[in-house]
């Protein structure tokens, strides 16, 4: 009786990524694997509707999703709305059971969960804009944290 409670999975992946860094290469060949495979994703660029609020969108989208897929590269902590994203990720794993695939494109994992080279400045830059003590910024480096401790894939070319 208590799965009719659980809210109904529409995705069966969320994809979180730079869309800067890597919409029209290493996204779109995933997105389009996946695709393949007919396995039903969320991407920003082909979910979203003009028009749409994309927080609260996406953030339903996450909630709405079997399995998570975070693409950490440079640039990921410099989006305050990537932050915002792994931060609700984070939380479905914890409390709703969301699968979590972090893969380090280009990226070490130890800069990713201890805040360092790009993701130090990123992060500086938010605790200046928002205050050091900032519970955003707390969210943000508690995810990436915990998000950088999950095993994944590491990839540096190709």
């Amino acid at each position: 009786m208590a799965s009719s409670l659980e809210p109904k999975k529409i995705y069966d992946v969320f994809l979180s990524f730079r869309g800067v860094d890597l919409r029209n290469n290493f996204i779109g060949h995933l997105y389009q694997a996946l695709h393949r495979d007919e396995v039903y994703t969320f991407r920003d660029s082909e979910e979203l509707k003009k028009g749409d609020q994309i927080s609260p969108v996406l953030m339903n989208a996450i909630e709405e999703s079997c399995i998570a897929i975070i693409v950490f590269s440079e640039d990921y902590a410099s989006s305050r709305w990537c932050l915002e994203e792994l931060a609700k990720i984070i939380e479905c794993k914890e409390q709703k059971n969301l699968i979590v695939l972090p893969v380090f494109y280009k990226v070490d994992p130890r800069e990713v969960r201890g805040g360092r080279k790009s993701y130090q400045r990123s992060l500086a830059r938010h605790e200046f804009k928002l205050g050091k003590d900032s519970e955003k910024v707390k969210r943000y480096k508690k995810a990436l944290s915990d998000a950088g401790n999950l095993s994944g894939w590491h990839l540096n070319d190709g």
